[in-house]
């Protein structure tokens, strides 16, 4: 009954967001056909590919450091893809979007090692106290993005990195995340592997497990996911947090269980944050980064003091 009422909701939000928008597809003004093929569609696969990707890369990093209070926001990976794009910006303005793609995922994988080998030394006793080490790392990382575009006159191209909206989304500009689908299915390969990781390391290891390569592959799935998102549509900030909570605590930690449910669930709240954009000012819209921050805001307040259900009781 779930599984069917989820599909109903999904499909209700797709229908939306191929019907929403500031041109009315009935009133004959517009060729409907054509908007929808080159405008509708496109957005609606990148709201729900780029949702998909970053919860998914949300479980990874939560498993992967074993706090579920951390995302890839907290660990200082867009910002670092963003240093990586202003980087090749300055150096190859003209440079085709595969060779951006290429650099922001390098600089993303430099940027979440960075934090790997920080919370390699903060204590576990406290989950409060690595979100905050990360808070920090990212501004830093942050503020030394801000300053290079400041200086170089490309804050405009850096409001765009960080708005986090779909409203330039059109054909033959959103393509680069459906390399998000290729990462899921490389990831629910390693699903069990990255489950047995978020018992420790030194679990892992005695359980026969290769943690450090582990590790890495985990790395490099984060840091390409992200660096598409970014490249594309800009960051969007609580969705790799809050939806992979949600679901592990009603479903337990088995990431190879839970990613299809992870997935979908990432992509339809991405959707309806931009579905809402659309109409809460229409003809106007908001970003989804910016309708999402405050919904996800008060989502991750309910994670911190809602009770979580005995494990007996889940799914």
């Amino acid at each position: 009954m779930v599984r069917l009422a989820s599909a109903v909701g999904l499909l209700g939000l797709i229908a939306a967001s191929l019907m929403i928008g500031a041109a009315d597809l009935k009133s004959g003004s517009v060729d409907a056909d054509l908007l929808v093929w080159v405008s509708r569609i496109p957005r609606t696969a990148a709201a729900l590919l780029a949702g998909a990707g970053l919860a998914l890369a949300g479980s990874v990093v939560q498993l992967a450091v074993q706090n579920r209070l951390v995302e890839p926001g907290l660990t200082g990976t867009p910002e670092a893809a963003m240093a990586g794009l202003l980087a090749i910006t300055l150096i190859a303005p003209g440079a085709p979007l595969m060779l951006k793609m290429l650099a922001a995922s390098l600089a993303s994988m430099a940027g979440t090692a960075g934090f790997l080998i920080l919370a390699r030394h903060v204590p576990r006793q406290d989950p409060m106290l690595l979100p905050l080490v990360g808070l920090i790392y990212a501004g830093i990382l942050g503020a030394g993005v801000t300053w290079v575009a400041w200086t170089t006159d490309l804050m405009q191209y850096l409001g765009v990195w960080q708005a986090g909206e779909f409203s330039g989304v059109l054909r033959g500009r959103y393509e680069l995340l459906w390399l998000i689908a290729a990462l899921a299915g490389l990831l629910y390969l390693l699903a069990d592997r990255i489950t047995i990781l978020g018992l420790g390391e030194d679990r892992a290891r005695s359980l026969g497990l290769n943690a450090r390569q582990t590790m890495l592959a985990g790395l490099a799935i984060v840091a390409a996911t992200v660096a598409a998102v970014v490249v594309t549509v800009g960051t969007l900030p609580f969705v790799g947090l809050v939806v992979p909570n949600i679901i592990s605590r009603w479903r337990g930690d088995n990431l190879r269980r839970n990613l299809p449910l992870i997935a979908v669930s990432g992509g339809a709240v991405v959707l309806a944050a931009d579905v809402v954009g659309r109409v809460i000012r229409w003809p106007y819209e908001i970003p989804a980064g910016t309708v999402f921050a405050v919904i996800g805001a008060g989502l991750f307040l309910w994670l911190l003091y809602a009770a979580p259900r005995p494990a007996g009781q889940n799914g």
